[in-house]
């Protein structure tokens, strides 16, 4: 019988994906834009379904959160009328105030931390390289969102 070989190559992947943008690493190594592998029609057609699945998600959660918070104001406002609940207005007039004196103080910069800007621009950067993608999600969510 013959024997086998059990001899492994080691590849070193930390030289390999420090390069790398961050969605190829989670996805695919070696993907690269749709419009390298997928022709126009089939580009869009994948962007508006995931797109109309998204905003048809989007509408139904929207709406159930809406119900819910709603319907906790209702709640409160008739716990308040009835006397269950007592509100100290002085202490939410205190609180807002506090409140919009931290915001004029941290507010006024409005600059992003580097990280925060090198991801926004890696979105950027994939979002220019599949436009049609792009375009069809796009699409796709609004039509979801109107259905």
């Amino acid at each position: 019988a013959g024997a086998r070989d059990d001899t492994f190559n080691v590849l070193d992947l930390t030289e390999y994906t420090k390069n790398r943008p961050w969605w190829r690493k989670i996805f695919c190594p070696s993907s690269g834009s749709s419009a390298e592998k997928y022709n126009v029609a089939t580009q869009l057609a994948i962007g508006g379904v995931t797109g109309w699945c998204t905003g048809l998600i989007f509408q139904k959660v929207g709406k159930l959160a809406a119900t819910a918070v709603g319907g906790g104001f209702f709640l409160l406002q008739v716990a308040n009328h009835t006397g269950y609940i007592k509100v100290d207005w002085n202490l939410v007039q205190r609180d807002m105030e506090k409140a919009k004196e931290q915001l004029r103080f941290h507010g006024g910069g409005n600059k992003m931390t580097p990280e925060v800007k090198s991801r926004v621009d890696e979105v950027i950067i994939f979002l220019k390289k599949n436009v049609i993608l792009t375009g069809g999600f796009a699409g796709g969510f609004l039509l979801g969102m109107a259905s």
